[in-house]
């Protein structure tokens, strides 16, 4: 519990600049890359009839155009702070939207009552993910869609050559003059945290798809590349020893 708090003030610190990034993909083209890459899985039935969870909405950003795009969609988060800002956000989508404080490891919905759950940078960052997943599934309706967007972070705080990779993002970054991710954050604390969370020493998505395959899921599918369609070039160039993949779980 008091690593989930830890986790609640970093973001809770973090709410308004996390939103700045989130306002951004809205207002550019990285809203219109990942609503297509997300409706390519969605099922194509009347767009009412489904309902979407969006785990670990943060700011808002999956449920935003999601609900643009004429989904059902209930948010929930951890933090209050990010809640509210979602809701700014949201504008006048936020009464469309069911946003709700909850924690991702401990859901308090009903067996079987989602479609599609979409989530994002979200995983790596939980005290315990296999439990979270045991969750995900619970919730979803047999046939349900997974959808986890992640990555390696601060897998280099583990590993020399990541390490290496790692140092060479943040001199690409300098050398651009573009804003560096990690370091305008507080990065003691982040680094404090990812030694404790046990998925920054583990090496995904071969992890996330060995804890589907031993839950049940009934079909596995990992994208490697997804982040070379959705990510802005500013990301590719931050993130460039830690590409974001796809895992993709149907129940």
């Amino acid at each position: 519990m008091e690593l989930l708090q830890d986790i609640e003030h970093y973001w809770t610190d973090r709410a308004e600049g996390y939103s700045q990034v989130n306002q951004e993909e809205l207002a550019g083209d990285n809203k219109i890359h990942w609503l297509d890459e997300l409706k390519r899985h969605i099922p194509k039935e009347e767009k009412e009839n489904l309902k979407i969870l969006d785990i670990g909405t943060g700011p808002g950003f999956f449920s935003i155009i999601l609900t643009k795009a004429g989904y059902h969609m209930t948010a929930i988060d951890y933090t209050e702070a990010m809640l509210e800002e979602a809701k700014k956000n949201a504008g006048e989508l936020a009464d469309k939207i069911d946003f709700r404080r909850m924690d991702a490891q401990n859901l308090e919905f009903a067996d079987e009552m989602f479609d599609v759950i979409v989530t994002r940078n979200l995983t790596w960052n939980l005290e315990k993910p296999v439990q979270a997943y045991k969750e995900w599934q619970r919730v979803l309706k047999k046939g349900g869609i997974l959808l986890n967007y992640d990555a390696n972070w601060y897998h280099h705080l583990f590993d020399e050559e990541k390490r290496r990779e790692y140092e060479q993002d943040r001199a690409r970054v300098s050398e651009t003059g573009m804003e560096d991710h990690y370091t305008c954050t507080d990065i003691d604390a982040m680094e404090d945290i990812a030694r404790q969370v046990p998925l920054s020493q583990r090496m995904r998505p071969q992890w996330d798809e060995q804890v589907l395959r031993e839950l049940g899921f009934s079909q596995i599918e990992i994208d490697l590349d997804v982040w070379k369609e959705v990510w802005s070039e500013v990301e590719k160039v931050n993130y460039g020893s830690t590409p974001m993949f796809c895992v993709k779980g149907i129940r």
